[in-house]
This record gives structure tokens, C-alpha cells and sequence, in this order.
């Protein structure tokens, strides 16, 4: 999602060293508190195109009139939703609270927007079999582990090496959402192709260090603690690039993992050969595994662990498949008499109505 502001054009607004010297310390207040690199990102496009819309002036010297006029304008003129609102809250509270350690009374009275409760997407076996028959190679690979662990996207392409336990079927997670490590189920049936993709990537970092290249990205202070451990195989990312990028945080050219926005598209059109017509993302994989996980009588606890979840009653909303769902109860209709006899009459009116539709196309056509 893109949120840079329609006019980049700052210097005719405002004092662009001062703008420089502000986005500099967000920056480094981000990095201080280690977050992730696409919160940076959209904190920081959030603050530009604050200061854009309150006609470049330096943020110190708006009140919350300000910040809640900008708000109502993303609502109501811009449509965005209540969680993208919400996002650029959140930043322009990290602006003035940690940034410009301002925490004046009026930011106690900014509600937040009210997110709507939604049920999440599940496929069913059939669905997910379907989907999975219409990809491929390494996307295939992601796709079914994030179905077969209940990893988040970003989780399964930060996999490293060393992580992947063949001996105890366990994928171990570092610094999940939260910045919480976890255990999840290695799918015994992704155990070889799994293995073969970690070969690949063995080969893949050896010609990387012998073309004085090889090492990977080190979480926080890691790199300077174990100065080899970045060239290791282990340290590896498991689905590692097939090309080697800049990083964009130190500007030293590396391997990096996969890009999740390759297999969105692989998923995309997955979806389409396959023909389904649900709305589905990788986290949808994830809402399915733990929906199956809990037909097949799965302690919640058990599924909260493998989740992740830091509480359980974000984990019962997949509940919906089980007997306090509306998954487990019989309809009234299905209770009734009558209604095999009726759904045969309704087959028919169906076929009768699609022939004469077909017919009247094929008229209107040749007229």
C-alpha cells in the first residue's frame, strides 16, 4: 500500500533542512526501538504527508485540532479505512511523543477509529488442495508450509536455516509478531522439498562467498557480537532471492529473502486457474490451517501456541467451525420434510432458465 503524499514538493512549503533534520530523527528513533523496516517506511511517509497537508509547518507548532482535521480528511475525503487511520494515528502520536517529546492533553482525547470485527476467510481441504495443484516451485513450497505451520507471511520468508529442525519436525520462529520466538508444526510431507530448498540455498551462498559476497542480514547487534555468524549457512535465509539487492537500511549489497509480494501474485493467479471465487491472501493459508486444526479436535490452547497469540480470545474466532459456531448448527430447514423433493424441482427450473437465457444471448447476437 502506497502512502506517500500526492505532492512530494515540500521545499516551497516549509524549511526543507528542518523537514531533513525531523524525518532524520524519526528515523533513528524508529531504528532505536527496533522497528520493522516497513513501519519505518509508512511512519515516516505518514509524517511528510502530515506536514504537506498543514502547509509545511514544523509539527511542534500544531495543536490536535490539526491532527484530528487531518484524520477526518483520510476518513472522509480519502476513504480510507479504520486501520489505515488508525496507522497514521499511531505515527503522528510516535512523532510528537518520542520524536519531539511533546505528550501535551489533547493527545488523550483522540479516539481511534472503530475497526470493523470481520470473520476471517477459510478455504476448505477441497479449495486448498485446488489452489496448491495450480502452482509451483518455490512458491508452492511457501504456500503449502504457510498452510501446513500457520506461519505468517513475512515469518515464513525470514525463515533461516539454522531454524528448521528435520529431527523433531518443529520449525522454530524468531522474533514473531511482538517480538516473540515460538514452535510450530514441520509438515512431515514438506520434509524433502524443504530439504531440497535449503540445498539450493547452501549452493546459492557458496558462489555468493566466493564472489566476496555471502553475508546475510543480522538482527540488531548480532553481526558486531558474532562477526563470522553473518557468512554462516545456518544464519542463511531458507528461501533466499535468486538475485542479490541492496539493503536499504546500510546500502551494502547482499542476498536477501524472497519478496512477498512474488507470491501474492503467484497466489492471485493460483486463485483464478483454480477457480475459486473466495478473496484470499497468504495469511488466508494460515486462517485455514488453524480452522482445520480445530475440526479435527485440536485443543484451542494447542492452536493459540502454533499461532502465536498472545491471547486465546483472538484465537476463538475460529470457533466459527466448531459446535458454538454457526459451522455446527443445524438449520430449521434441513430439521423439515419435503425439501430433497423441491431442491430436484429447483434443478430443473434451473437448467430450463440457463437454456432459455443462452438462447435469447444468442439472438440478441445475431441481431
Amino acid at each position: 500500500m502506497n502512502y506517500e503524499p500526492e505532492n512530494r514538493d515540500v521545499k516551497k512549503r516549509g524549511d526543507q533542512w528542518e523537514l531533513s533534520a525531523l524525518i532524520a530523527a524519526i528515523r533513528a528513533k524508529l531504528r532505536v526501538k527496533h522497528y520493522s523496516l516497513r513501519t519505518e517506511q509508512a511512519y515516516i511517509s505518514w509524517a511528510r504527508r502530515f506536514i504537506v497537508a498543514s502547509g509545511g509547518r514544523h509539527p511542534r507548532h500544531l495543536d490536535g485540532a490539526a491532527v484530528e482535521s487531518f484524520l477526518s480528511r483520510l476518513a472522509n475525503e480519502s476513504d480510507v479505512s479504520a486501520g489505515t487511520q488508525n496507522q497514521a494515528l499511531s505515527a503522528l502520536l510516535f512523532l510528537y511523543r518520542e520524536v519531539l517529546g511533546t505528550d501535551l492533553p489533547w493527545m488523550q482525547g483522540i479516539v481511534r477509529a472503530k475497526r470493523a470485527r470481520r470473520v476471517p476467510t477459510v478455504l476448505s481441504h477441497d479449495e486448498v488442495r485446488r489452489l496448491l495443484a495450480m502452482m509451483n516451485g518455490q512458491a508452492w513450497l511457501i504456500a503449502s508450509l504457510l498452510y501446513g505451520s500457520g506461519m505468517r507471511i513475512m515469518e515464513c520468508l525470514r525463515l533461516r536455516v539454522k531454524d528448521v529442525d528435520f529431527a523433531r519436525n518443529e520449525i522454530t520462529i524468531r522474533e514473531g509478531k511482538g517480538g516473540k520466538d515460538r514452535r510450530t508444526v514441520l509438515p512431515r510431507a514438506l520434509v524433502e522439498p524443504l530439504q531440497r530448498e535449503i540445498e539450493r540455498t547452501r549452493m546459492m551462498h557458496a558462489i555468493d562467498v566466493a564472489a566476496g559476497y555471502g553475508a546475510v542480514w543480522m538482527p540488531h547487534a548480532l553481526a558486531r557480537k558474532y562477526p563470522n555468524a553473518a557468512q554462516e549457512p545456518g544464519w542463511q535465509y531458507v528461501f533466499a532471492a535468486a538475485r542479490r539487492s541492496l539493503d536499504p537500511r546500510t546500502g551494502i549489497t547482499r542476498r536477501h529473502h524472497v519478496d512477498d509480494a512474488v507470491v501474492a501474485r503467484a497466489l492471485k493467479t493460483a486463485r483464478e486457474r483454480a477457480g475459486l471465487t473466495k478473496q484470499l491472501s497468504a495469511h488466508t493459508l494460515r486462517h485455514s490451517f488453524a480452522t482445520h486444526l480445530l475440526e479435527s479436535g485440536a485443543d484451542i490452547r494447542t492452536v493459540q501456541e502454533l499461532l502465536g497469540h498472545k491471547d486465546v480470545s483472538t484465537t476463538q474466532i475460529y470457533t466459527h467451525v466448531l459446535n458454538r459456531g454457526p459451522g455446527g448448527v443445524l438449520s430449521p430447514l434441513d430439521r423439515s420434510g419435503g425439501v430433497s423433493e423441491l431442491r430436484a424441482d429447483y434443478a430443473v427450473f434451473v437448467q430450463h432458465r440457463l437454456l432459455v437465457e443462452t438462447l435469447a444471448i444468442a439472438r440478441d447476437d445475431v441481431a
